[in-house]
């Protein structure tokens, strides 16, 4: 089984979108440079047409115009990165939350903050999970493995920071 690909531009750079074949849900989305992302591989098949739906709803959000992906959405990871990167999915569009209180959304004792600091500087799925909107407890932009400058432009696009 191959992994479907396409790249899109955006304003934050091109996207490089991934999806399982049998399923459509897509796997990843990845930005040059970014820590841990992904790369195209001999075996994968550039099939841009699977992702008109992903197309349409990044170009709607860019624009803003679309608040929440309605995407499948497939991230492989351990049970404890899955119920962080499923936590992500409940911070709403405009708003931010730390890296304590996602511990605190997923029952993990306060100690656990830097695992979680970890599964979601593992997310595969940047931008569509939204792990831009994580910030640190003193307010401080944190980390981002799309880097600083995407994670200023996303959370000012959404109206989370001002321009």
């Amino acid at each position: 089984m191959t992994t479907l690909w396409t790249t899109l531009d955006s304003p934050v750079g091109p996207l490089l979108i991934t999806a399982d074949p049998v399923s459509g849900a897509l796997t990843s989305l990845s930005v040059p440079g970014q820590k841990g992302g992904r790369s195209v591989q001999e075996d994968w098949r550039h099939e841009p047409g699977a992702f008109r739906d992903a197309e349409e709803q990044l170009a709607a959000y860019f624009a803003g115009e679309l608040k929440e992906f309605r995407l499948p959405l497939r991230a492989e990871g351990t049970a404890f990165r899955t119920r962080v990167w499923e936590a992500l999915d409940t911070v709403p569009y405009g708003g931010t939350t730390t890296y304590g209180e996602i511990a605190a959304r997923i029952g993990a004792p306060r100690a656990a903050v830097r695992a979680v600091g970890g599964a979601i500087g593992a997310n595969p799925l940047l931008i569509l999970r939204p792990c831009h909107r994580v910030i640190g407890a003193n307010g401080t932009l944190t980390g981002y493995a799309g880097g600083l400058p995407r994670k200023t432009a996303l959370l000012t696009l959404e109206g989370a920071l001002r321009a």
